[in-house]
């Protein structure tokens, strides 16, 4: 059961690599494209889920309490590790954009680099956040 949905992860994540390496992703549909990525991939990791559960729910006819418990694991562990990895996808973006600005503004007054620095540090501060969130997550887990 963990190799087709690994699989289909990776497959999910390596589309738009392939895509772009021979030319299928030009000017405006690479967007749309990424945000198709998105919505597949939300909807691959809500399947894995509504089927762990279901998976739970149909163990727990024959004895309650280990099933539900793994289903709520899997859930918790599912949830810490979205947490982290979207919050780190949001910090890179953000860094990208903020540390670029910061260069910018760098090369034209270098008086200005603690301001610039405190930004790039802010941004860095999501991904710290979401990790803080997944170590809750599993301390509860």
């Amino acid at each position: 059961m963990v190799f087709p949905v690994v699989f289909v992860f990776f497959v999910i994540l390596l589309a738009p690599a392939v895509a772009k390496r021979f030319g299928w992703l030009k000017g405006p549909r690479r967007k749309s494209a990424v945000l198709i990525q998105i919505t597949v991939l939300f909807t691959f990791c809500l399947i894995v889920i509504s089927a762990s559960i279901g998976q739970a729910a149909y163990a727990a006819e024959a004895d309650s309490a280990p099933a539900l418990q793994d289903s709520s694991k899997s859930i918790g562990l599912f949830s810490a590790a979205l947490s982290t990895g979207l919050s780190c996808i949001a910090a890179g973006i953000a860094v990208a954009a903020a540390a670029s600005a910061a260069l910018g503004a760098i090369s034209e007054n270098e008086k200005i680099f603690g301001k610039a620095l405190i930004f790039v540090a802010l941004a860095e501060g999501v991904a710290l956040y979401g990790l803080l969130v997944s170590f809750q997550i599993l301390a509860k887990v």
